[in-house]
């Protein structure tokens, strides 16, 4: 079940250190093993996060507005509004991606980065 909550903990701490442009405050908010899955691409451990952060976070002063909280059967998803310096071509000009955070023991173990459309299924009216 998905209950809304307020950004707490090292999610919080992630997306404060995105918007702070902060490398090294962002990879801090990552175990060491951890994955992240961005565009359909799978990046694995801290030194290629690293990589990641600096080139395509930090590297492209992308921000994150969170618009929506959940909590997931203990993971978090943000759904979060993003701007940037990146290339903006064929995306709309609203860009909300989901966020699916997965944390242990103070750490995030994963996260996926998914630029999702509405599904008819959830419709009320359908």
């Amino acid at each position: 079940m998905s209950t809304t909550v307020q950004l707490s903990g090292v999610v919080a701490e992630h997306v404060r250190a995105v918007n702070n442009f902060d490398v090294d405050a962002v990879v801090a908010t990552f175990a060491d093993d951890a994955y992240v899955d961005d565009a359909r691409r799978e990046i694995r451990g801290k030194a290629a996060i690293r990589r990641w952060v600096e080139k395509e976070i930090v590297g492209d002063s992308v921000t994150m507005e969170p618009v929506e909280v959940l909590d997931h059967y203990g993971d978090t998803i943000v759904r979060a509004r993003y701007d940037g310096t990146y290339d903006k071509s064929n995306l709309p000009a609203e860009l909300i991606m989901s966020n699916y955070f997965s944390v242990r023991d103070g750490r995030i173990v994963s996260l996926a980065v998914i630029f999702n459309r509405p599904s008819e299924y959830d419709r009320i009216d359908a």
